[in-house]
């Protein structure tokens, strides 16, 4: 699909606290790169790019044990910024937002079936898939502004009075979100073709028409809570933001402050969020050289996504499946050691969301050169929906642009922006297990001793990371 055009495969050298400034100059030494219709890979040193970001988690994890660094986060400030006032904004905001969804929709279902021309794959991958969802991971909650649902919902309720008819089951928890979220990964990593036009339209359509039925029925914060999955993600996503909103106030704090105020049906809860993190790192495992050799395929004679279907559909269950054990397997052998096994269900939850710092930092990065191209198709998409000469917005004849491959300098700012992500992501996991750690067991010995087995798990995990976007892809 268009979302796939470029991958930028490369490896990661940070140094948080210290070192960072030695490791980044070095990395700035040589960034050659071209690209092709599909990857994009810089001539770099791969190994040496690897360890150092393997070098700068195991640091950070060093670092925290000492108690004047690991102890600094539970004093860190939240500041209130300005007191926040809805006005029924998020009202107007909402219905605004499904005018455009039931207009993208039309687009996708009328207008040209070429995904790059269209505007309804390209805001639905582009601007809503890889934009509005890694900026959740900066200014907070955003979807509370955008959510197609909310505005029609509560027009509704004011008409005609409606109540909800049926309470959910305290039983069904997060399964339908969960459900939600897998077959949502199987359809982009799998199906034929996710980017087409007339068929996104359909789906799009009756997703959103089965999820406002269900709140009709289980009512609208009970289903938006526990059974959209978009809604749950944006959610999780927003709690690791420096920016939110608490009593009526905007802060501003270390990322994850706000992981206090997310803590309901917390298993469950921990079960999506390991879906989340998992399937953005099989996004990139299913395209690798190495998992078509498992497959039996030439990578260089790959033979579509319809030959694969069910290949990758199972790789994206059992990873997720292999992450989960082993994730839960960490949380509970940590906790296990400081005789304090009893907390593993809070733990695990609150534990699952410090993982999300990662997934977004490689969602960004893993779509970043994807992005720089299609969000000027959205926009020329924008300006002429129908692809019948209109120019909404004075753009004039519009070219898009992929020089910035093409040239030393930018390529070096493209690969450094990744990079830094990287390390921030890699880095502010770290920082908030360690802070969950200390006000679960409110003890610092036992915080570091509890941190050892994830502590593993993510300096692992930075090792399969930092590999598998360096490594060479052929899907």
């Amino acid at each position: 699909m268009s979302l796939s055009i470029l991958k930028l495969c490369r490896p990661r050298f940070l140094v948080p606290l210290i070192g960072i400034s030695a490791l980044t100059s070095a990395g700035n030494e040589i960034v050659l790169a071209h690209a092709s219709n599909q990857t994009f890979v810089p001539l770099l040193p791969t190994d040496l790019y690897i360890f150092a970001g393997v070098a700068a988690v195991a640091l950070t994890v060093i670092l925290l044990a000492f108690r004047q660094i690991g102890d600094l986060l539970t004093v860190l400030p939240v500041i209130t910024v300005m007191p926040v006032a809805n006005f029924g904004v998020s009202l107007v905001s909402s219905l605004v937002s499904f005018a455009l969804l039931a207009l993208l929709v039309y687009a996708g279902a009328t207008g040209s079936q070429d995904p790059l021309v269209n505007p309804l794959p390209l805001y639905i991958w582009t601007v809503l898939w890889i934009g509005l969802v890694t900026l959740h991971a900066v200014f907070g909650n955003l979807w509370h502004w955008f959510n197609p649902w909310t505005g029609v919902y509560s027009v509704l309720q004011r008409l005609t009075n409606w109540e909800p008819p049926l309470k959910l089951p305290e039983a069904i928890n997060y399964w339908p979100a969960i459900f939600g979220l897998f077959a949502f990964a199987i359809f982009m990593l799998a199906s034929l073709a996710p980017e087409d036009p007339s068929n996104l339209a359909i789906i799009v359509a009756y997703y959103w028409l089965f999820h406002f039925i269900a709140m009709m029925i289980f009512g609208r914060e009970d289903w938006l809570r526990y059974g959209e999955c978009f809604s749950i993600l944006m959610r999780c996503f927003a709690q690791i933001a420096p920016f939110g909103v608490s009593q009526g106030y905007l802060k501003l704090g270390v990322p994850g402050w706000k992981l206090n105020e997310f803590n309901v049906r917390a298993v469950m809860a921990g079960v999506f969020v390991i879906i989340v993190f998992a399937s953005s790192s099989f996004d990139g495992l299913n395209e690798t050289f190495w998992w078509l050799e498992i497959l039996g395929i030439n990578p260089l004679e790959f033979p579509g996504r319809s030959a694969i279907f069910w290949q990758t559909t199972a790789g994206l269950l059992f990873f997720n499946i292999l992450i989960f054990i082993i994730f839960s397997l960490c949380v509970y052998a940590g906790l296990h050691i400081v005789g304090r096994s009893d907390l593993f269900k809070n733990a695990f939850f609150r534990l699952a969301i410090c993982v999300i710092p990662i997934a977004v930092a490689y969602h960004f990065a893993h779509f970043l050169p994807t992005f720089l191209v299609n969000i000027q198709y959205a926009l020329a998409a924008t300006s002429d929906p129908w692809a019948n000469g209109s120019d909404f917005l004075s753009l004039g004849t519009f070219y898009v642009s992929t020089g910035f491959f093409n040239t030393l300098e930018s390529v070096r700012w493209i690969f450094l922006t990744q990079t830094t992500a990287i390390v921030l992501g890699h880095l502010f996991s770290i920082l908030s297990a360690h802070n969950v750690a200390l006000e679960t067991l409110k003890n610092h010995r036992d915080a570091v001793i509890s941190q050892l087995p994830l502590a593993t798990f993510m300096i692992a995990y930075t090792f399969f990371g930092l590999w598998l976007l360096a490594a060479p892809r052929g899907a």
